[in-house]
């Protein structure tokens, strides 16, 4: 499918509480599109509570085309004891179909690195589904490699129930 490439405006903005439909909508598309909109459990209302409370668990940054929801940055900070510096996860990149080959996807992530960089950060972390070859290209493609030397391990579930509440002679 050929993308559009008409010159348009588009406008890069962080996320509010007023978005979380429209997050929450993105991310069922993301699950979608990689296989896995099964796993996905959230609410549009566990968004509005994690992400716009008190204490926000993550920050999102969302890119509109003429006034359109384009696509979304779903972020949060994380800290390198090994670097004794501050830096970015991004959990979820999202660009609608239609709004693909603009470029939006990596807009989203040159400005959250601009805005981890100005708060002291040295690094930007993501992971990538194992079978999503075109999203590992693209980061490649920016200079975001893979690291050789971790794997992602978790916990979910009743598993992590459990092991968050076995005594302490348990463990």
């Amino acid at each position: 499918m050929r993308q559009d490439t008409r010159p348009t405006d588009i406008v890069i903005r962080s996320g509010t509480v007023n978005d979380a439909d429209v997050i929450h909508a993105a991310l069922l598309r993301l699950g979608t599109h990689i296989g896995a909109h099964q796993e996905i459990t959230s609410t549009p209302d566990d968004l509005r509570r994690y992400g716009f409370g008190e204490k926000p668990a993550f920050s999102t940054l969302i890119a509109e085309v003429d006034g359109e929801f384009a696509g979304l940055c779903l972020h949060f900070p994380i800290f390198s004891t090994w670097m004794g510096r501050p830096g970015v996860f991004v959990q979820d990149l999202y660009v609608e179909d239609r709004f693909r080959g603009r470029r939006i996807g990596e807009k989203l992530l040159r400005r959250v690195a601009r805005e981890c960089r100005a708060a002291g950060g040295v690094y930007l972390r993501l992971s990538v589904d194992t079978d999503n070859e075109t999203a590992k290209a693209f980061y490649e493609k920016l200079g975001i490699g893979w690291s050789s030397y971790e794997q992602v391990q978790k916990i979910v579930g009743e598993a992590f129930f459990a092991f968050a509440d076995a005594p302490e002679e348990e463990r």
